[in-house]
Formats: C-alpha cells, sequence, structure tokens
C-alpha cells in the first residue's frame, strides 16, 4: 500500500487529484466530481476537525466488529459499495474549494508523519495503528481517484 507519509506518495496522490477537472464523470457511482472530493473529505475531517459527531457504543461495537478490517486492511474496495452515512454527499459543492481543502489534508497528514498516527483514536473504530490509518487514507483516495478515471 502506497504511503500517505511520505512525501513522493503524497504527491502522486495530489498529481492525480490536479488531473481531475469540474466536469469529469465518474465511470460508476452517483457523486459528481465535486461530490468525491467532498466525501474524501470527510475522512480527513474526522480526524482533523471537530465536525463529527462520534457513534454511540452499539454502532461503534458494530463498526469495530464488522467494518474496520474492511476500511483498514489492504484490499481495495469494490465498486458501488455501500458508504456510511456520514460519507454521503447529496448537495453540490464547490469544486476547486473541495480540490484545495483535500490537497491540505493530504500535506498535513504527510507533515505530521506516522508517529502522529499510531495508536491515534479514530471517531468510528478505536485505537488505530499507523499502518491501519495509512490503509483507510490510501485507499479509499486511490478507490474515489479511479472511480473519475485518474
Amino acid at each position: 500500500m502506497k504511503s500517505t507519509y511520505t512525501l513522493n506518495y503524497t504527491q502522486e496522490f495530489i498529481a492525480r487529484l490536479n488531473s481531475l477537472n469540474h466536469s469529469g464523470q465518474p465511470l460508476w457511482g452517483k457523486m459528481n466530481v465535486a461530490q468525491m472530493l467532498a466525501h474524501c473529505n470527510v475522512t480527513f475531517e474526522m480526524v482533523y476537525d471537530d465536525k463529527h459527531q462520534k457513534p454511540n457504543f452499539l454502532m461503534r461495537f458494530i463498526l469495530k466488529s464488522f467494518v474496520k478490517k474492511i476500511v483498514t486492511n489492504e484490499v481495495p474496495y469494490q465498486k458501488n459499495s455501500r458508504t456510511a452515512p456520514a460519507f454521503i454527499i447529496a448537495d453540490e459543492k464547490v469544486f476547486d474549494s473541495e480540490k484545495n481543502r483535500l490537497i491540505a489534508y493530504i500535506n498535513k497528514t504527510q507533515e505530521l508523519g506516522e508517529a502522529y498516527f499510531d495508536g491515534k483514536e479514530s471517531l468510528s473504530f478505536g485505537k488505530l495503528n499507523k499502518t491501519e490509518w495509512n490503509n483507510m487514507f490510501a485507499k479509499h483516495l486511490d478507490h474515489r481517484l479511479k472511480q473519475f478515471g485518474v
């Protein structure tokens, strides 16, 4: 799995983002490109911003027991997989704003590095190690960029 903690892979993700344009069409799914960027931002908002509510005990137990492994392993996501409610973006978004926010989050993650994430608590899954955090970030970004052909 490519590492979101290393500069060369961070630059690769950013180059892929920069090859998107506001009129890009998805190869699958319902989101437009600006919504996809906002969708990707949710992962980072859950780390850096106090914008999303922590799931209740029962939901967190379910997420840790059944979803965590799928999200944090190295197996790529399947097309048209189910999306968690917090990640559903139904309203229109501004392409440039969402892209710039995502690039800033990717850069911040790389700058903080793997030590920052090793043992850091996830809003949904409890404590994750640096590899689980990286897999979650890199796998999701790769999946969504492939959705738009980049």
